[in-house]
């Protein structure tokens, strides 16, 4: 059972919950470019102490292709960026753009956009009580974690291709098994290097404490696409079973190609066997 139980908006102080809803109110939606947010003080301090922390769990547990594509990228580390221009720096590099919505969206509308080069955001910034954490995704997961990603080209084909995917398909349960496909790839992605496992997926990378916990304690299996789809998760606990493949090569020729080719049929087959 695939369970999510973000944490609810009314246990954010007034305050907190005041002014997630006064950034959320900017977002300008999928079809026209991101408002510019005027973060605060705060809001970039926790920005920089969460750059600081992860850059050495990124040097030792991020994939190789991971960190070129982050050089490539450059973004601030000093200063949270605004997405118009993390889309600009994007655009330069693998033709994906940033756009900003109040919060959570359909998986259709999510998948929808990227099949179009088109990444959703929200704009808000996690509770500085607990800046390595959040419970659900906020303007430095889908920054650091995605951003960087998509500054990749596999990586950026991977998103694009999954998104076509989901369009392509009609039934709910195909779309939710590619969903959970993606879960283990784009998300919680794991690729074999030096001998040693490293994260590509994007709520690996920007998880400050699951991305130093997976290589010892998470059970590595063999990439599969159909077990991928089968197996049930919990996204409020670290992740027991990850997924690992050779190369990102390898990624892109197997999850890839899934996506680029997968039915409602042949989805259902692969759940009835």
């Amino acid at each position: 059972m695939k369970t999510a139980t973000p944490r609810p908006p009314e246990e954010l102080t007034p305050q907190a919950r005041a002014r997630r809803q006064e950034i959320a109110s900017q977002a300008a939606g999928p079809l026209r470019p991101p408002a510019d947010i005027e973060y605060s003080a705060d809001e970039h301090d926790i920005w920089v102490a969460v750059n600081e922390a992860l850059a050495p769990v990124w040097q030792r547990h991020a994939a190789d292709e991971v960190l070129a594509a982050r050089d490539r990228l450059g973004l601030p580390r000093d200063r949270l960026p605004q997405l118009t221009e993390v889309s600009t720096l994007l655009d330069q590099l693998t033709g994906f753009e940033y756009r900003a919505v109040p919060g959570l969206v359909d998986k259709l509308d999510f998948f929808a956009s990227l099949g179009r080069g088109l990444f959703l955001s929200t704009q808000y910034v996690r509770d500085g009580a607990s800046p390595l954490y959040t419970p659900e995704p906020d303007v430095i997961h889908e920054v650091i974690g995605h951003a960087n990603c998509l500054a990749d080209e596999q990586l950026a084909e991977l998103h694009r291709l999954a998104g076509q995917a989901m369009l392509r398909v009609e039934t709910e349960v195909a779309r939710q098994f590619l969903a959970d496909v993606f879960w283990f790839s784009g998300e919680f992605g794991v690729v074999r290097q030096h001998g040693r496992p490293k994260g590509y997926g994007a709520g690996l990378l920007s998880s400050y404490g699951e991305l130093r916990w997976f290589p010892t304690h998470a059970e590595l299996r063999p990439l599969d696409v159909v077990r991928m789809g089968c197996l049930a998760y919990d996204i409020d606990h670290y992740q027991p079973v990850l997924f690992i493949a050779d190369s990102l090569t390898q990624v892109l020729d197997v999850v890839g190609g899934f996506f680029e080719s997968v039915t409602d049929g042949q989805v259902a087959a692969a759940l009835a066997a």
